[in-house]
């Protein structure tokens, strides 16, 4: 592959783990209104449009959209509070990013999640470890798969999209990735088996972090 200047990772399921703090609060807030529970791989598979798909996706068909709104008002709260107890980077990821910085690869953080949340995640994990920059959802940026924020973080970064390449691990990446024209690398650790990445246009997978400095 190409050695590009520029890495555009997508987060959640890409750099971090956060499916058990997520699961866990969904389950709350189903359970805080009667509704029954989803199991972890259940969970996993929603992710990856925001919370407001999750909780769309999680409650049960043909649930009323008002009760869907006091699900997601209550799930918001409780994963704001307990988004940090088991969320970590997976394993080698920073190890990763340490040697694209050694590269002189800059790295850009593009989320679904809101903006602050994705400002104290990126300063959390990943600043010093050498992602310059992050962008979540914001009133000016779009969620993905709209490019928006993909562009933005670019810009930041003082590059042009021909000297990026875009990081993620579900079907959105990779329709965020053909919609800002860039080549995609999945990854097969995060939210989606490696057949289904593929079945979505996945050309590049990756299976651990240890691979992402040997081809970009």
């Amino acid at each position: 592959m190409k050695e590009y200047q520029v890495i555009v990772f997508d987060l959640d399921g890409t750099l971090l783990d956060t499916l058990a703090d997520l699961h866990a609060s969904v389950n709350y807030a189903l359970s805080t209104h009667g509704l029954p529970p989803r199991t972890p791989a259940e969970v996993r598979s929603f992710l990856g449009n925001g919370v407001e798909w999750l909780i769309a996706q999680s409650v049960p068909q043909g649930t009323p959209a008002e009760l869907v709104g006091r699900v997601l008002q209550t799930f918001r709260p409780h994963y704001f509070a307990h988004s940090m107890d088991t969320t970590r980077p997976y394993d080698g990821i920073l190890e990763a990013i340490r040697a694209l910085r050694d590269k002189g690869r800059r790295m850009a953080i593009v989320s679904n999640k809101p903006d602050p949340a994705v400002q104290d995640l990126h300063r959390r994990f990943f600043a010093d470890a050498g992602v310059d920059i992050a962008v979540g959802e914001s009133p000016d940026v779009r969620r993905k798969p709209d490019p928006a924020g993909v562009f933005a973080a670019i810009a930041r970064l003082g590059a042009e999209p021909a000297e990026a390449v875009y990081v993620g691990d579900s079907e959105v990446d990779l329709e965020t990735a053909r919609r800002a024209g860039l080549p995609c690398v999945a990854v097969a650790w995060g939210f989606r088996d490696e057949p289904r990445l593929i079945e979505a246009g996945a050309g590049t997978v990756v299976h651990h972090p240890s691979e992402l400095p040997l081809i970009l």
